[in-house]
């Protein structure tokens, strides 16, 4: 009796590999969904083993079959189930403590952004003592993407197609401000891409500038901007690099702890409470 459920426990965790190995192949495709025979190819396995297993994932709603052709994909309850894993305190939360040491640190108002369609909207903020003014305003204000420091840092570590499209949309809707055109936006990520963060002192806001850097998540994905705003002449000179390293700095500390799978990351409104805007 025991060699029997000896083997039927290694029968079960074969099975559990295999299908562990299957969720994995079809997350590095998600979008294009994978057919039996390529994953069976890739992976080793017989169609008909593949095609079992993928069918018991069907059943625990963690795979779905797509409704045109015979592909197969992540299902939204398998993204349900990694949103609740990782960090549950979520991004906001995360992020605080840094906001509160660079405010302290500095002396500045520092802004935590975050994608939000073709926007970036301001999750959070640390008031400094000088009084400014910000593209997004208060926790919840939006601006188009490629517009100030932090939503320019956003914008240039898109992928590249989703960099186009937002680009694409974008332009029209900043033509009124003058010079801020395609070409502008494509030098500015360009730069921005180069250095690897950004700094704005572009006169659209008179008397202010800032300063801003990308927050990666687990994944090495862009997941929001750590922004400093000030007035023009505190970001003059030598104090410009020592406000962009200490950024970079919490920012690194940051993307050990981001789950790629947070809400906030996706639709950012949720982790506001919706008590609050601008």
């Amino acid at each position: 009796m025991d060699d029997v459920s000896a083997a039927s426990d290694d029968r079960a965790v074969s099975s559990l590999h295999r299908a562990v190995s299957i969720l994995k192949a079809l997350a590095a495709q998600a979008r294009d969904g994978r057919r039996v025979s390529d994953l069976a190819r890739e992976l080793g396995y017989t169609q008909a083993t593949t095609h079992r297993l993928l069918q018991q994932l069907v059943d625990e709603g963690l795979v779905e079959q797509q409704a045109q052709g015979k592909a197969y994909a992540l299902s939204l309850e398998f993204y349900a189930l990694a949103a609740r894993a990782g960090d549950a305190s979520g991004l906001r939360e995360c992020c605080r403590p840094a906001l509160a040491r660079l405010g302290a640190a500095l002396g500045d108002s520092v802004f935590l952004l975050v994608r939000s369609g073709f926007d970036a909207m301001c999750l959070d903020r640390w008031e400094g003592p000088f009084p400014i003014r910000s593209f997004t305003g208060d926790v919840g204000g939006r601006v188009p993407l490629g517009i100030g420091q932090g939503s320019m840092v956003i914008l240039a570590h898109l992928e590249r197609g989703e960099r186009d499209e937002v680009m694409r949309y974008n332009v029209p809707r900043i033509r009124h401000l003058g010079a801020l055109d395609e070409v502008y936006l494509r030098t500015e990520v360009a730069r921005v891409r180069r250095q690897g963060w950004a700094s704005t002192n572009s006169g659209l806001i008179e008397g202010m500038a800032g300063a801003a850097v990308p927050v990666f998540d687990r994944n090495g994905r862009i997941a929001a901007a750590l922004s400093v705003g000030t007035l023009t002449q505190r970001l003059e000179g030598d104090r410009l690099p020592v406000v962009v390293e200490l950024l970079q700095r919490e920012a690194s500390a940051l993307a050990a702890q981001i789950n790629p799978f947070d809400r906030a990351l996706r639709r950012p409104a949720e982790a506001l409470g919706g008590g609050q805007g601008g």
